[in-house]
């Protein structure tokens, strides 16, 4: 065995040990060589950590014909008795040995390891060995103990049987209902997933809800499939947890399962993009805007409104001119038209600026113009209801206006003669995510 010291900076030094052959070195002796290198020096722990797991990593590497499996398996079952390191020393000599298997994972020493695993966890879990949760899921993982594995050493006449399991199943599920039992709800879930146990799928999904394991609960619909997935993303929606709801559906692909929800959650993330525009503009970053928008040719656009709006006529001509932006009003005017022209007054429309729409033709006309629209402003109005604990009136009137038109939309009429068509025209524009709306309404 050999030790040296390499020196991390000027003032701080780390002692790196290098085992000539592991063969000849029990576990105990390991640990404390281990545990003496990590105590050198002053470098901060996280540091020690790192480079004393690239260490570990390089010597079981030039090992790998010893044992350095077996032997890692046999140094968390004593372990333990290092009090203050026994949790700290688990996970480091762990992540070296699993960079270590990603080369080697074959062999006939991880083969005897994965058995010595799998008696560790059942040792663990029977209580005979202490060990913290997290360490005890990493050691099924890193080992890849598998349920076959443990029945093999279940069968072994110098283990003991559990009176009431039979199988490594059910020796692993009384373990997850114990984790459950005591709140341990994502190692719970580690555990079933690492060994595709599904029974209780959904009621197990519901637990995780009740008890607000959000987390833990997506995890385990992840697992469990599609069916789970939209099973969790309705209980979203019914306790009125929209945004978790849309996470979901977007990182899962579920479009198709929730169409009405995904739209909406376009149009929130659009509205949030637009609404943290508009605070930058406000601050006057635009620089930071400009990047917030990320060369998204709609957003870049509400940015140049902003920068009209605020009468920064410079920052206008030069986003227009960066990104090839067309069909904005040439903005060198007087402060005061520019104040005059942020507003649509009524008495520069005529007659056939302002039109009624109560039938489906006019309608669709209506939907087509503002589909080409890049703003609109949106306006609703109803009859008040002063009796107390009666129901709201519904909306009687909505106006939508662009810059040169006004719809004035009769949905009472509307509804009770084209109610479909009605419902897939407005669809159509307040769904769109490359239409800003503006107004004040609570369906915006």
């Amino acid at each position: 065995m050999g030790m040296d010291e390499t020196p991390i900076n000027t003032q701080t030094s780390i002692s790196k040990h290098a085992f000539l052959d592991l063969s000849s070195v029990s576990p105990l002796v390991f640990l404390y060589l281990l545990r003496a290198c990590y105590a050198y020096g002053t470098c901060k722990a996280s540091v020690k950590f790192r480079a004393l797991q690239q260490q570990l990593y390089l010597v079981l590497l030039t090992n790998s014909q010893a044992g350095p499996a077996t032997l890692i398996a046999r140094c968390l079952y004593i372990l333990p008795i290092f009090e203050t390191d026994r949790d700290g020393f688990s996970h480091l000599v762990l992540s070296a040995l699993s960079r270590f298997l990603r080369l080697k994972n074959k062999d006939e020493d991880v083969l005897k390891a994965k058995i010595c695993a799998a008696n560790l966890f059942l040792d663990i879990i029977g209580g005979t060995v202490v060990h913290d949760e997290g360490v005890l899921i990493k050691i099924v993982q890193v080992f890849d103990v598998s349920l076959t594995d443990i029945d093999k050493v279940m069968c072994d006449l110098s283990v003991k049987r559990n009176p009431k399991a039979d199988t490594a199943k059910e020796v692993v599920e009384q373990y997850a209902f114990k984790l459950i039992e005591f709140q341990s709800y994502m190692t719970a879930v580690d555990l079933l997933i690492h060994f595709s146990i599904s029974q209780s799928g959904e009621s197990f999904l519901l637990k995780l809800m009740e008890c607000r394991q959000l987390k833990a609960a997506e995890k385990w619909a992840a697992f469990m499939g599609k069916p789970m997935l939209c099973l969790l993303v309705q209980e979203y929606v019914d306790q009125k947890q929209l945004k978790p709801a849309y996470d979901i559906i977007k990182k899962n692909n579920l479009r198709q399962e929730f169409p009405e929800l995904y739209h909406q959650s376009k149009e929130r993330q659009v509205v949030s993009f637009y609404h943290s525009l508009k605070k930058l503009a406000e601050k006057g970053v635009w620089d930071i805007a400009e990047a917030r928008a990320n060369g998204d040719s709609q957003l870049l656009e509400y940015l140049v409104y902003l920068a009209m709006e605020a009468g920064y006529s410079e920052k206008v001509e030069e986003l227009c001119d960066r990104y090839s932006l067309k069909g904005f009003m040439n903005f060198k005017e007087s402060e005061s038209n520019l104040l005059h022209r942020r507003y649509l007054n009524l008495h520069e429309l005529s007659i056939e600026d302002i039109c009624w729409v109560d039938e489906v033709d006019s309608l669709r006309d209506a939907i087509s113009y503002f589909e080409e629209c890049k703003v609109v402003g949106v306006d609703c109005e109803w009859k008040p209801n002063y009796e107390k604990g009666s129901k709201p009136s519904k909306v009687s009137i909505m106006q939508i206006a662009s810059e040169k038109k006004v719809y004035i939309f009769d949905l009472i009429k509307l509804y009770e003669d084209v109610p479909s068509v009605l419902d897939e025209c407005l669809t159509r524009i307040l769904h769109s995510p490359s239409i800003l709306k503006l107004g004040k309404s609570n369906f915006i």
